[in-house]
């Protein structure tokens, strides 16, 4: 069936499709991380770190992915330490022409015995204001708009709670305890990501860094694959796996963990990523952030775009949180260029 043969669908609609891989009437422009930008935080005037921290904000630069932007999706956690900061990590949040992160030199944890989930986790001010901010946008935009969440892994979160160095230390020299970590941190994974469907969120986005450049497709098998097919089975909805930089020799073990879509890097090409998962997931991406969409220009977005449309990607969108410094020109050339494609191919057609 051909695009132009399926009814005109809301963004909404066409998202949640594409995440189940059934046909739509174009492909959705898809953003699982952020795309704030320091022009869009003066536009609305919610600029970080308040945008981080409080609901509101949080919402209303949120939806300017949507209503300034034309994308199919709004995320509003554009951090990835909320969690963190609930659990008692340092962090450091920054001006608003920064990303907040954690002091990873000053870590919570050495210990799998020292991991403690606070009590009252859903109520730190951190974690509830993404919560908030679900319902705040799905309140105001409705239907319209797939709204997409973000609960972070547990290999994410042993980065930020025991140290990079030390983590990646672990998980060399000692698997045993490596698991055990990862086992008495995915709880949190789950029970995040079920609070944000019950606030409203149509998908969320996990992200969890075992990243090309720092662990094996080997270590994602042994450490990974088993948690995240155990993920599935627990969170009620579809969730976006994000791991960054080069990732084609663990796309097949994605594949099989039952993912809705896997928010792949540029560093991976976009046929050869479709070539290794064929049909068993969606994958979302993968336009350049730091050359593409931060230093170039609406040629070459498109440029990139119509690669991954020629290769059949589900969902466009850029690879990874974007620069805050990015131009409105440069994001808004990816809905505008989805469309022309769409064009050029009903006409062939």
């Amino acid at each position: 069936m051909s695009t132009q043969d399926i009814a005109p669908m809301t963004s909404r609609e066409r998202v949640l499709a594409a995440l189940r891989r059934e046909p739509v009437d174009r492909t959705p422009v898809c953003n699982p991380t952020s795309v704030a930008t320091v022009e869009l935080m003066d536009l609305v005037d919610a600029p970080f770190p308040d945008a981080n921290r409080k609901a509101e904000l949080m919402a209303r630069l949120a939806a300017t992915s949507y209503t300034e932007l034309g994308f199919d999706t709004v995320m509003p956690v554009f951090t990835i330490i909320q969690e963190s900061s609930a659990l008692g990590c340092k962090i450091q949040w920054e001006k608003k022409d920064n990303w907040p992160t954690v002091r990873m030199t000053e870590p919570i944890w050495s210990e799998p015995e020292d991991i403690k989930i606070p009590a009252d986790f859903m109520d730190h001010p951190d974690t509830r204001c993404v919560i908030d901010a679900i319902k705040i946008l799905r309140k105001e935009l409705g239907d319209d708009v797939a709204i997409i969440g973000k609960t972070m892994g547990p290999w994410s979160q042993g980065y930020h709670c025991f140290g990079v160095e030390r983590f990646l230390l672990m998980s060399r020299d000692d698997p045993d305890k490596t698991k055990r970590c990862l086992d008495r941190l995915k709880d949190l994974t789950v029970a995040y990501g079920i609070a944000q469907f019950e606030a409203g969120a149509d998908a969320v986005t996990l992200p969890d860094h075992a990243t090309g450049d720092l662990v094996s497709g080997q270590y994602y098998d042994r450490y990974l694959l088993d948690l995240h097919t155990e993920f599935v089975e627990r969170i009620p909805g579809p969730i976006i796996l994000h791991i960054c930089g080069r990732t084609v020799d663990r796309m097949d073990s994605i594949a099989r963990t039952g993912m809705s879509a896997f928010h792949y890097d540029s560093k991976n090409g976009a046929q050869e990523s479709m070539d290794v998962v064929k049909d068993r997931i969606a994958l979302v991406g993968n336009i350049n952030n730091p050359q593409t969409l931060f230093a170039r220009g609406p040629e070459e977005v498109r440029k990139e775009v119509y690669e991954n449309l020629d290769a059949g990607i589900h969902m466009v969108g850029p690879e990874c949180a974007i620069p805050l410094q990015t131009s409105i020109e440069n994001l808004k050339e990816i809905p505008l260029a989805v469309k022309d494609w769409h064009k050029q191919h009903a006409a062939k057609h």
